[in-house]
């Protein structure tokens, strides 16, 4: 038998080892919340696989609102939308996008097999680098106008307006570009605000940006770049982490850090607190660690690598520095092991029902690394005076089939000029549009954020 040969089918076995090497044990609900269960971390000697194959929605078809709400597709033949934002004429901006070149990131049997993984989850596909412009102009509820506002750019995410600057978070910098109300497209290059950690390996690749209520600084994500840490920390410089960087003139520092991979952000408007998302590590059971909502503290340190939701200390990682594990601040809220929660946007603006008027709507990406799937659907966590208050809410569901196949996978979230909310999904390469079921005596929830609401351009 060829040698090669050989290889493939211990691969193989390897693979449907692990495919099948762990079920759960805990519901999904165990790992909500602001107390949730924490069982003890199941090592294996590959990590369970349990991928929801991308298909994509059948015509007509559409994922399964709640039952005060509706849905219907705001626009459709997307190329991988990722991440949303509105500008104050209404306008939507979607980054179309996917991972950047990083040859480094899949070294190795185990890199090899994270290929697999996102070549089936219909993650792999090459990024179409641009930022597309959305319009409604008949009030309709579905986007007549469309347009490439930016393109040429390089794995695009975050965004945010700022007066007549236009901020992109690229996954290796910041750029601005020059803003007019109405533009159609923007033919003025960016210029380079910060550089953010990217290079070969690049794990976590998306770079997520808020601003400032007064619009002085930008709040940025940068992801991990590993699982925990196995590339060694020297790689990990500014990552786990969110940055605050001063709009003029670039500087920047650790706003918070021990995050692995913080993605949607949000300020909370009673409080004016900043608010988060992130996707905890991977391979240490169907149960660890939950994702979380969290606070975000000035100078805060959340545990990564070290330790998982406060100071559960993760054996995998040596030596562990006792004085940060001391100081790793436990997460506030728990969104389920693996649910891979990503979008986060305030239901401020909203012209949704009473159980959607104060809390944070949250696009859950779904799981690879959970048996059986989490995630795979939006949801609503409920606030009172600025914390979250109660069990969370399904907004959207129906991504996954009967058989396991994801016909889509929610992604960023966002609140449009109407008060409808609006969710990428990247493998129907759609954005929805979810609204009230009764439309009638319900007005947008026009909170006021430190004097300017959450999309304003200051």
């Amino acid at each position: 038998m060829p040698r090669h040969f050989s290889v493939l089918l211990i691969i193989s076995g390897l693979l449907a080892f692990a495919a099948c090497s762990q079920v759960t044990e805990l519901p999904i609900s165990a790992g909500i919340g602001p107390k949730p269960t924490l069982p003890a971390p199941h090592h294996t000697l590959l990590p369970t696989l349990n991928i929801a194959p991308a298909k994509g929605w059948s015509a007509g078809a559409t994922p399964l609102a709640a039952p005060e709400l509706s849905v219907a597709a705001f626009v459709r033949d997307l190329d991988h939308p990722r991440w949303l934002y509105v500008l104050p004429n209404g306008d939507v901006l979607v980054a179309e996008t996917n991972a950047p070149p990083k040859p480094d990131d899949r070294k190795g049997i185990r890199g090899w097999i994270m290929g697999l993984v996102m070549k089936k989850a219909g993650a792999s596909v090459p990024s179409a680098n641009r930022i597309t412009l959305l319009r409604d102009t008949n009030g309709d509820g579905v986007a007549d106008v469309r347009s490439v506002l930016l393109d040429g750019l390089y794995s695009p995410f975050g965004m945010a307006l700022v007066g007549n600057d236009l901020y992109v978070a690229n996954s290796d910098a910041v750029l601005k570009f020059p803003y007019t109300r109405g533009d159609l497209h923007i033919t003025a290059p960016g210029s380079k605000l910060v550089d953010l950690p990217a290079g070969r390996i690049n794990h976590h690749w998306t770079k997520n940006l808020i601003a400032s209520a007064d619009g002085s600084k930008l709040y940025v994500t940068v992801g991990s770049n590993s699982n925990v840490a196995e590339n060694g920390m020297a790689v990990e410089a500014e990552r786990a982490a969110i940055l605050e960087v001063d709009i003029h003139s670039g500087a920047h520092r650790n706003f918070a850090s021990g995050l692995r991979n913080p993605n949607g952000l949000a300020w909370e408007p009673n409080t004016g607190a900043l608010w988060t998302v992130v996707n905890e590590r991977d391979e240490i059971g169907n149960d660890l660690v939950p994702d979380y909502l969290t606070l975000v503290q000035d100078g805060g340190f959340y545990g990564w690598p070290y330790s998982y939701y406060g100071r559960h200390v993760d054996k995998r990682v040596q030596p562990t520095p006792s004085d940060l594990v001391d100081k790793a601040i436990v997460p506030d809220y728990a969104l389920g092991s693996h649910t891979a929660s990503l979008g986060l946007v305030s239901s401020v603006g909203a012209a949704l029902p009473a159980p959607f008027s104060n809390g944070m709507f949250i696009g859950q990406h779904g799981s690879w690394n959970r048996r059986p799937h989490s995630g795979y659907k939006v949801i609503f966590v409920p606030f009172a005076i600025g914390k979250p208050a109660g069990a969370p809410i399904d907004v959207l569901t129906g991504f996954l089939s009967d058989k396991g196949d994801a016909y889509g996978r929610p992604v960023g979230v966002a609140i449009d000029q109407q008060g409808a909310l609006l969710v990428a999904d990247d493998v129907g390469n759609v954005v929805w549009r979810v609204t009230a079921r009764n439309v009638k005596n319900l007005k947008p929830n026009n909170v006021k954020l430190n004097g300017t609401s959450e999309n304003s351009s200051f």
